[in-house]
């Protein structure tokens, strides 16, 4: 039986047309109600096109900081999907590994060479943790 679900979301803006604060809420969410975040990247794929439809919003009190952690996890979010979609392991860590190049040059820890002293270790071994996601569900 199929049923439809919804997305909704909910943008606050200033006198400027700049967004100040950005909701989003599901039907099938496992919170009820709005639910705040500083930026979204929202994209559509026009098959007949061959396009992409893009809504990329941030509030306008959002740090480079914090938008340097939000690219560096999205990054490494998209090779998860990529992965999902194609199963190609390869591109998906090529993916992985340009994530961690992004966050080695924003300042991010990287896994690219931890072994130097007064390096960084990183946030989390994500190419690694992708890796045995992907052989545990191609088994």
């Amino acid at each position: 039986m199929s049923r439809t679900a919804e997305i909704r979301l909910t943008i606050d803006l200033d006198e400027n047309n700049v967004p100040t604060e950005i909701f989003w809420e599901a039907s099938e969410a496992q919170t009820s109600g709005p639910i705040s975040c500083q930026s979204m990247m929202l994209s559509l794929w026009d098959t007949e096109q061959k396009s992409i439809a893009a809504i990329d919003l941030w509030s306008k009190d959002t740090t480079v900081d914090d938008m340097n952690l939000y690219f560096y996890q999205a990054i490494h979010k998209m090779a998860d999907t990529y992965y999902k979609a194609t199963r190609n392991q390869d591109v998906s860590k090529l993916i992985h590994e340009f994530g961690e190049g992004f966050g080695g040059k924003v300042g991010l820890a990287s896994n690219q060479d931890n072994t130097k002293p007064g390096r960084a270790k990183p946030i989390i071994d994500l190419i690694s943790l992708a890796e045995d996601n992907q052989s545990r569900s191609a088994k």
